[in-house]
């Protein structure tokens, strides 16, 4: 992995609230806007390194912008070398604590960091990490939120679009049996070769997540993600012993430790890491050697322009998590195709701006 030397001149920043296609009803909470912070790495030979992140709440994006601002002071100057930056910054920022914003604006650094090398070198950041530009699994995850049956199925076929072979659907209702309803609903209005994810949120107690759960082993999904607070790792070991169907969990996961911690407790069958969270493209990869120790099939969360790089260079890759969510403030969307991500073949992460979209979305922080 050849890296060309460049020097950190400075980090921007600016934040956005793009509206959805589909607003997201989830068990917890209904998403209708992502407010994004748009990350540019400038660089004293002129190469600027881009990343975004994702925050629930728009107050978020200046609390981001604030540590970005600590770590700009920190590291102008400095080399662009991530591993090293990483390791560095994840000390320095322990004081905020580690399950949070800190690790959340490393992240962004971190990605901002590879995509300006892999500009420098001038070939796409998967060929750069040693993957080839190839076309990456994907599953649509931009609707069917808790909705009612008749709602849901009208979605799930529009979730075909692009080619889609599997789809995701939000669990959570009040009883079990609205779930099913759904699911009976979705499947009836899809192929029958279409894969279902399901997804509870975090929004059950670990004895309704078994019963629910035994429930859902008749329904041929092909996991059941968090269906329990995130930090129980004991609750979803209990849980993942007593279903059948798979159980995945990750995408709260902050810092590839974290993960450690979950594959030692055998917290889950499948792990689910989120670019932002576990610590850009250098806790990723690091996530994807844990994964590859334990033999642990390695899902993605959100972030779809970059995490479909990342899974070329995932041994155990297995879905790539498809939103669109950042596509109006993009200059090139990623492009599905027969229900593949399709990786530019263009030096960098895949991120640029469309500053029109970019103007239209403009938030303060």
């Amino acid at each position: 992995m050849s890296q060309t030397k460049l020097t950190i001149r400075n980090i921007r920043y600016r934040a956005v609230e793009v509206p959805m296609n589909r607003p997201l009803p989830t068990r917890i909470v209904v998403l209708e806007t992502i407010p994004l912070l748009l990350i540019d790495l400038e660089t004293e030979e002129g190469v600027t390194g881009h990343a975004y992140l994702f925050a629930y709440l728009r107050s978020q994006l200046g609390l981001m912008g604030q540590l970005l601002d600590e770590i700009a002071a920190f590291t102008k100057g400095e080399a662009v070398a991530p591993t090293e930056l990483f390791d560095r910054l994840f000390k320095r920022l322990s004081l905020h604590g580690h399950q949070g914003l800190a690790t959340l604006a490393i992240s962004g650094f971190d990605v901002a960091c590879w995509d300006a090398l892999s500009k420098a070198a001038g070939m796409p950041l998967a060929q750069m990490l040693g993957g080839t530009v190839r076309p990456v699994r994907a599953y649509n995850s931009n609707g069917l939120g808790i909705m009612e049956p008749k709602a849901a199925a009208d979605e799930a076929v529009e979730l075909l679009e692009g080619g889609f072979k599997a789809m995701k659907i939000r669990l959570g209702r009040e009883t079990l049996d609205a779930d099913l309803r759904a699911i009976a609903a979705v499947r009836s209005a899809i192929p029958d070769d279409i894969d279902l994810m399901s997804d509870f949120n975090q929004g059950l107690t670990t004895m309704e997540a078994i019963r629910r759960g035994h429930a859902l082993d008749d329904e041929g999904l092909i996991w059941i993600e968090e269906p329990i607070v995130y930090d129980d790792l004991a609750g979803c070991a209990k849980i993942a012993a007593e279903v059948a169907t798979p159980i995945s969990i990750g995408e709260n996961f902050y810092g590839p430790l974290a993960m450690a911690e979950a594959i030692t407790a055998e917290a889950a069958d499948y792990m689910m890491p989120d670019l932002q969270r576990i610590g850009g493209v250098t806790g990723w990869l690091r996530a994807a050697a844990l994964a590859h120790g334990a033999r642990i099939e390695m899902s993605s969360h959100l972030f779809p322009e970059v995490s479909a790089q990342l899974m070329t260079v995932t041994p155990t890759a297995h879905w790539l998590e498809y939103v669109d969510w950042a596509a109006p403030i993009l200059a090139e969307p990623l492009k599905i195709a027969d229900g593949h991500a399709v990786i530019p073949d263009a030096a960098g992460n895949g991120l640029a701006w469309n500053e029109d979209g970019v103007a239209k979305y403009a938030v303060d922080v």
